[in-house]
């Protein structure tokens, strides 16, 4: 067993990371982190990760709660 793919689920984190030197809070840390976390989990789920966030900010904005991340979409065989 390996965590390889653990691995590779963080690597775009990790380069980010390098990039912009970090966050400047910890509140910032775990806006990202979540941020992170829901873009992965939709990638995962064949969903556009763009669509679900713009969708949460247009509720959010009115006042409304986020739905949860939608259920993953099968694939044709």
């Amino acid at each position: 067993m390996t965590n390889n793919e653990a691995e590779r689920a963080l690597r775009h984190a990790v380069i980010a990371r390098h990039i912009t030197h970090c966050t400047r809070s910890a509140e910032g840390s775990d806006a990202y982190a979540a941020l992170l976390t829901v873009i992965e989990t939709c990638r995962r789920r064949n969903l556009s990760p763009w669509s679900y966030l713009a969708e949460v900010i247009a509720l959010r904005r009115r006042g409304l709660s986020a739905p949860p991340v939608p259920a993953p979409v099968p694939q044709a065989t």
